[in-house]
């Protein structure tokens, strides 16, 4: 109560650093949460597949059909496994309107027993053992019947399928790298019987029996492969595996652990969107520099009010005071303040957490469970930073000699402050570092978003699953481009912003030799797909539909004709097999008709590969370039052409720019994110070098009315009160800047398309902290210097 102004800076500071070091550790125990709500979690795999054939290395997170079966049949030690495949968009009937559902998978009836997924209806054992049976969440239940009860009722979906409902489970929690309302018995689908040992399709999981045999499996692959796809690569690469490896190419299997699909795995097949374990690292380490930078301040303003109590220590002792009763007292004031100071933050960080959420775009929520490891931590950070900011008073002031204090021999000005000296620099070169970061991050993030990717984004309106409109999506393509406003329309689900992937295998000729194999992304387009898009032709020519020599024309990019070694490639051929042995008889030669510019067709994190564009009949979306003022206008009459060819199924639609910055939306959180975090960091250091400089200004009262009477200026007595301060931002520059422009350098090594840090960033890092601190100062240096000398010297 005494020293209001200092408590209040004290609590606001560590309140803030505190609440946002919780948001942060909210975040990272969501995280880091994943799939560990199975109660198998530690005994569960999946298995992956990573081939590399020539020069193309492909990692996978699918597998072949029969391997889930032959793992358990072979392997003691394999409990179960289980077969998960995402079965794309469905409509499901409900009265007469068709609802558009797309979390709908296959799956083995072993689902049940490998991953935690509690039923309130049915029989987990059986629930998936017949053909056209699924199991439903509980939301998705009541969606469709208006109750849980509906074991035995019948789902339908489109094109008259029938699906008997055979069980409903809870809804599955969000931290799962799969989420999914409907799983469809993978008996269902027929594909699901292939005994094709060299393609990957399905998502497999093992179950061990124990969490050590997962060793024993990975030992076990090479082997187990030679037994079961070393038949099918003999007849169709007409080469043993052996062969196959020392000719530079492999085929292999390796296991992920559940709990790491989440945070470690970037595959292609995945489930669903993952993270990335980087931003755990890059968050932790925010959340630990903004709290050591609140602690810093609580103990630097601690330790800097503690020689205005040396008196009161002094006159303590002379009335018996004991130095443990001194301790005491100084460790319980510190100790209350900083429980004052976390009860703050607590509340502080569930009020902000659904904003905190928004910005993340996470779901977290503060349950009984957050609390079972919060109180424990929380009360940790009480006693560490309340016993380390009130042991300086508390073990150096209560040794004093009550004589020399109250003699006034230990008035020992600011300048002898070495460690608060220290803790500033040290706060100060944290802040500056966030300040690089956040630079660096927007700079990249712009480039992001204004890079030339090859294509043209804007104006591109994307009909999604226009196969819903059967054979008349042709005719509804047809319809589209005659409306005013429309320039041109091009009819596939291969987008370079949309998840559809294909790859196949092209020979450059037909000795089919593997060495000379290429691994595409391939692409089935029509005729207006280069030109609706904005795409470029380095050479030759797009499709046409008047050539009907087309059918066997591809489109490669210049990243496959770069893998080639083709500097004229037009009209040479290229050999893709149709299945079976890799021979004439089973291919089919296509000629090089064009070239099209390199463009992105997946991440800036990936580099351009090579691509080939098929002339094919593909009815997954309608991308249609528009060039209007009144979209809304042409909006409704596509909507209408759209309900007169499938009346009973909504139209789905986005914009392709926007589909472009879904792509990089935990780009832009981070950014986001880093930018108020970076913020929060130099607010509160600068709340700490507020209350350093009023303390400072405190302490040489004297010295300034004696420099004043003496004829020193305003100017003069606020520089010197500064230069103390800005001496110290000075030496944190010199430490931050080498090691800001090294670590932000190694986050960009992540991105295949990157800027280059460039030199003005750290000098503007460098200033704005100057500045910062700068005002801070200034505003207690000029209050000092406008002070009356006679009301500080008049006690003399």
């Amino acid at each position: 109560m005494k020293n209001k102004g200092f408590t209040f800076i004290n609590v606001l500071g560590l309140a803030l650093g505190l609440a946002t070091c919780l948001l942060i550790v909210f975040y990272v125990f969501d995280e880091l949460s994943y799939d560990r709500y199975n109660t198998k979690a530690d005994r569960i795999y999946r298995v992956n597949e990573d081939l590399k054939l020539g020069e193309n290395n492909v990692l996978y997170a699918v597998c072949m059909p029969p391997l889930a079966q032959a793992l358990k049949s072979d392997f003691p030690y394999v409990e179960n496994t289980v077969r998960i495949k995402y079965a794309g968009l469905s409509h499901v009937k409900k009265g007469t309107t068709n609802i558009p559902e797309n979390k709908i998978a296959f799956a083995d009836p072993s689902l049940f027993d490998v991953f935690t997924l509690p039923m309130v209806n049915g029989s987990p054992a059986t629930a998936l053992a017949e053909p056209n049976s699924v199991v439903i969440t509980e939301t998705i239940a009541k969606k469709y019947f208006g109750s849980t009860n509906v074991v035995g009722k019948t789902l339908t979906f489109e094109n008259n399928a029938f699906y008997k409902v055979t069980g409903v489970i809870r809804e599955m929690p969000l931290q799962s790298h799969f989420n999914y309302d409907f799983f469809i018995s993978m008996s269902t689908f027929p594909d699901s019987r292939s005994a094709q040992w060299l393609r990957s399709d399905y998502n497999t999981y093992v179950l061990f029996k124990d969490a050590a045999d997962h060793k024993k499996l990975e030992a076990a692959f090479p082997a187990f492969l030679n037994k079961y796809s070393g038949p099918e690569m003999q007849s169709q690469l007409k080469m043993s595996m052996a062969a196959f490896e020392k000719a530079g190419s492999f085929f292999r299997l390796n296991l992920t652990p559940l709990t790491d699909i989440h945070l470690r795995s970037k595959r292609t097949g995945e489930l669903g969107p993952n993270s990335t374990i980087e931003y755990v690292y890059i968050f932790s380490a925010i959340a630990l520099f903004i709290l050591i930078i609140a602690c810093v301040n609580f103990m630097n303003l601690s330790t800097a009010r503690s020689s205005n109590r040396a008196r009161e220590v002094g006159v303590r002792k002379v009335l018996g005071s004991s130095k443990t009763h001194l301790v005491f007292q100084f460790l319980a004031e510190s100790i209350l303040v900083t429980i004052a100071a976390t009860a703050i933050a607590l509340f502080a960080a569930i009020a902000l957490l659904p904003a905190f959420n928004q910005l993340a775009g996470k779901d977290i929520v503060v349950n009984s469970h957050t609390f079972a490891w919060l109180l424990p931590a929380l009360l940790i950070i009480v006693l560490v930073v309340g016993s380390l900011a009130g042991s300086y008073p508390a073990f150096f002031l209560s040794a004093f000699q009550p004589i020399d204090v109250l003699k006034g021999k230990l008035t020992a000005g600011f300048k002898n402050g070495g460690l608060r000296s220290v803790l500033v620099v040290f706060q100060f070169s944290i802040s500056i570092f966030l300040i690089i970061g956040t630079l660096v991050i927007y700079k990249q993030l712009h480039y992001i978003q204004t890079r030339d990717i090859g294509y043209n984004r804007n104006q591109v309106l994307v009909v999604q699953n226009t196969f819903e409109l059967n054979n008349q999506a042709q005719t509804f393509k047809q319809e589209i481009k005659q409306l005013p406003g429309v320039e041109n329309a091009t009819l596939t689900g291969f987008l370079p912003t949309s998840s559809a992937k294909n790859t196949s295998i092209f020979f450059k000729d037909a000795s089919f030799d593997q060495k000379k194999a290429l691994f595409p992304q391939t692409w089935e387009v029509d005729e207006d797909y280069i030109n609706t898009l904005g795409m470029k032709m380095a050479v030759g020519r797009s499709f046409s539909a008047q050539m009907q020599t087309d059918s066997s024309g591809i489109i490669i990019n210049e990243a496959a004709a770069k893998f080639l070694g083709l500097k004229d490639p037009l009209n040479k051929p290229l050999y893709r097999s149709n299945g079976g042995k890799q021979d004439l008889a089973n291919s089919k030669a296509y000629h090089i008709i064009g070239v099209v510019k390199d463009f992105n067709f997946s991440s800036l994190h990936d580099v351009i590969s090579p691509m080939v564009l098929v002339l094919a009949h593909n009815t997954g979306a309608l991308s249609i370039r528009v060039n209007t003022k009144n979209l809304p206008a042409l909006m409704s009459q596509i909507q209408n052409k759209w309900s007169g060819l499938s009346p009973n199924v909504k139209m789905n639609y986005s914009f392709m720019d926007e589909d472009f910055d879904a792509l990089y939306r935990s780009e832009q959180r981070m950014g986001t994110v880093s930018v108020a975090f970076a913020s929060l960091a130099i607010i509160i250091a600068c709340l700490g070098l507020f209350g350093l400089a009023a303390y400072a200004a405190e302490q040489r009262t004297k010295e300034i009315g004696i420099r004043k009477i003496l004829g020193a200026s305003i100017s003069t007595i606020a520089a010197m009160l500064s230069l103390d301060f800005i001496k110290l931002v000075f030496i944190a520059i010199l430490i931050s800047l080498p090691v800001g422009w090294f670590l932000m350098n190694k986050w960009l090594q992540d991105f295949a398309y990157r800027v280059n840090i460039q030199w003005w960033i750290l000098p503007l890092a460098g200033v704005t902290a100057i500045l910062i601190a700068f005002i801070t100062i200034s505003f207690q240096s000029i209050k000092a210097a406008l002070t009356n000398p006679v009301e500080s010297l008049r006690s003399e």
